[in-house]
């Protein structure tokens, strides 16, 4: 009874090994290529010609975007289709869209080039090359039918490394070209406009009155304004000799030193237009600025000499009233008596609070306002004498000078007062400035301060706040000089409490990024493991790696998160990337079964175990595989299993194998089944020979 229990067990397990067997005979190598171009299983090549035979299909690799590999064999079996069986060992060793593979059967006679359907090389072309190796390969020339398939590959592929280079660099040559060419069409046009418009700019600037205007009509300007600044001048000069001769060098000193200044400007004016008229060649530049210049002097020529003629309208309106502005000038000098008398006084009350230093602007004021005083005085005098001798302008002189005396002297005298009222505010401020330099502290010593700078700019302010305290409380005093001490110290307290904010507001959003980032990663690495866990039966290492180590990282995160939120977010930033790389490569290995079932046998419906026949589905023997539940039961667990893929050398991923490494490098290793079954050409194609 046991022997029969497992002999039914025996044939149970050979049934499913027979099922799986079944559906992947087309992906199973009749021969398993070496690891160089040339698989000569037929031993029809010696050591040399092997040799050469190599050297030329890697000069192939090299010059161009295609790879041919070679295998000879006897004949062909499991298939004997010549077609079928090179296109099952090209599929079974993972070649790529831009690698062929020629099988010769040197017994069978025929031989086959299988090709991706989209590889650079057509079907017509394919054939041709088959047509033109039938003579050498009827004569038993091996060496001259791979070298002749590989240079027909080469030469009609378009992917000979030598031509694609010298198109690239055609194009190239051609774009500079073009682009020279309209480079210098642009420039012409360019310079065209630049001769047009002259040294106008290209833009107005709404700052710049000139901007607007042509070369023409900024040079036609010039030669306006420095005519009529002349004139003026010459106007000015006329006048300030009649003035002279009114009311005397002593009251004209002013205006003629006016006139000698635009006659300075003037003399400037000149100049520039000497150089605009002289032999030498002036750039448009130049010429425009010159011009500009010139007009700008001008105008300042007239600001001048109508400030100045406004003062002598004014000294002669008052010389026609000569008596009654003298009345009224004494008037403001009775006035200014007992201002001055308290000016004194005043200072000395002030100096009895505050320092020299505080007082050094009005220390002299009393004295100097009394000598202004005393100028008025004589004015008066002088005036009063040049009305009765009947010089008006003399006495009009005598009364300005009078004025103007008296309101300096009452200008300096309460300066006095007023500077004690400012004294008086700053000390205000200052005190002000105290209580928020106190608050200021104690909001220090609630911020972080890992590297101690507020801490050092706290003991800092502290100082200087006594500092201040003290000049503020002592007799004489200087307001000023402590509110500078206390400026100083705000200034400090107010860029380390800055810089304490910005650290607490940068934690938190920290902080926040943290929790959003701990969340985001768990809620991915959990889809992540029920997405493993219900495939597992033919997701790779990789995305189980990848898994792990953002599990590791999640964790590590969370354990940092109290102590160290900078590292913990960087830890929870690797688990969301990692994630997401498992999460790609578990699917990315899902498909890869997904397709390479579709190409084999589609018969599960009516296999051991009666599943549906979509190797996609959950529910059918597809969807055991997937989930690793036949996997598990065959290693006698519920679960667990990797991939049963072969571990052949050309049996990892897709993509091809050249010498440098597998995978094909950066060529494509996609693979279509649009032609045949087995991923590859599916040409009719083929020869006996």
């Amino acid at each position: 009874m046991t022997k029969r229990w497992l002999t039914l067990a025996a044939l149970a397990v050979a049934a499913v090994a027979g099922a799986f067997s079944a559906s992947a005979a087309s992906a199973t190598d009749p021969v398993t290529l070496d690891s160089g171009y040339v698989t000569d299983d037929a031993g029809v090549l010696s050591a040399a010609e092997e040799a050469d035979v190599e050297a030329r299909l890697t000069e192939l690799s090299e010059n161009s975007n295609a790879d041919l590999f070679v295998v000879l064999v006897d004949d062909f079996s499991s298939p004997s289709d010549n077609a079928q069986w090179a296109d099952t060992v090209a599929e079974a060793n993972n070649l790529g869209s831009e690698q062929y593979l020629l099988a010769i059967a040197v017994e069978g006679r025929s031989f086959y080039i299988s090709a991706a359907p989209d590889g650079p090389l057509s079907d017509a072309k394919l054939d041709d090359v088959e047509n033109k190796m039938v003579p050498l390969a009827s004569q038993d020339d091996w060496v001259g039918t791979i070298t002749l398939a590989a240079d027909e590959i080469q030469g009609d592929g378009g992917a000979g490394a030598l031509r694609v280079a010298l198109i690239v660099g055609a194009i190239v040559v051609v774009g500079l070209l073009v682009w020279l060419v309209i480079a210098l069409v642009r420039r012409s046009r360019r310079n065209a406009e630049i001769r047009r418009r002259g040294a106008m700019p290209e833009n107005p600037d709404p700052n710049d009155p000139f901007s607007t205007l042509t070369d023409e009509q900024v040079e036609t300007q010039a030669g306006v304004a420095l005519v009529q600044a002349d004139d003026a001048i010459t106007s000015s000069k006329e006048e300030l000799g009649f003035a002279v001769a009114q009311f005397g060098e002593g009251a004209t000193a002013e205006f003629t030193r006016a006139v000698d200044a635009a006659k300075a400007k003037m003399s400037e004016a000149f100049d520039l237009k000497q150089k605009l008229d002289d032999e030498i060649e002036d750039t448009i530049h130049d010429r425009r600025a010159w011009h500009i210049r010139i007009i700008q002097l001008a105008d300042e020529i007239d600001d001048v000499l109508d400030e100045n003629t406004e003062a002598f309208d004014a000294l002669r309106k008052l010389e026609q009233n000569a008596p009654q502005e003298l009345e009224r000038v004494r008037g403001e000098r009775g006035a200014l008596s007992p201002v001055l008398a308290a000016a004194a006084p005043a200072l000395a009350t002030l100096s009895t609070t505050y320092d020299a230093a505080a007082l050094s602007t009005v220390a002299d004021n009393p004295a100097q306002a009394q000598e202004r005083a005393a100028l008025a005085d004589r004015s008066i005098e002088a005036a009063a004498q040049a009305i009765a001798a009947g010089r008006s302008g003399e006495a009009a002189f005598a009364i300005r000078t009078a004025e103007q005396s008296v309101a300096q002297s009452a200008q300096l005298a309460q300066a006095i007062t007023a500077l004690g009222q400012e004294l008086a505010t700053i000390e205000t401020q200052a005190q002000a400035l105290i209580a928020e330099l106190q608050g200021d502290l104690a909001a220090a010593q609630q911020l972080p301060d890992t590297g101690g700078t507020i801490a050092a700019a706290a003991s800092a302010t502290a100082q200087q706040l006594q500092v201040a305290q003290t000049q503020l409380t002592t007799v004489p005093r200087n307001p000023q000089s402590a509110l500078d001490t206390l400026t100083a110290a705000n200034a400090q307290i107010d860029a380390a409490l800055a810089q304490g904010r910005e650290t607490v507001e940068r934690a938190r959003r920290v902080q926040q990024m943290l929790d959003q980032t701990l969340t985001q990663a768990a809620s991915e690495i959990r889809a992540a493991r029920e997405y493993i866990e219900t495939r597992r039966g033919t997701v790779g290492s990789t995305a189980r790696t990848r898994l792990a180590a953002a599990e590791a990282s999640l964790t590590q995160a969370q354990s940092l998160r109290a102590t160290d939120a900078d590292a913990a977010l960087a830890e929870a930033n690797r688990a969301v990337e990692l994630v997401r790389q498992a999460t790609y490569s578990a699917q990315s290995d899902v498909q890869s079964y997904s397709n390479q079932d579709n190409y084999q046998d589609n018969s599960w419906g009516g296999g051991l175990f009666g599943g549906s026949g979509s190797s996609s589905g959950g529910s059918g023997l597809g969807g055991d595989i997937l989930g690793g539940i036949i996997g598990g039961l065959l290693s006698g667990g519920g679960g667990g299993g990797g991939s049963s893929r072969s571990s052949s050398w050309r049996s990892g991923g897709g993509g091809g194998y050249r010498s440098s490494g597998f995978g094909g490098g950066s060529r494509s290793s996609s693979r279509s089944s649009s032609r045949s079954s087995s991923g590859r050409s599916g040409r009719s194609g083929g020869r006996r020979f």
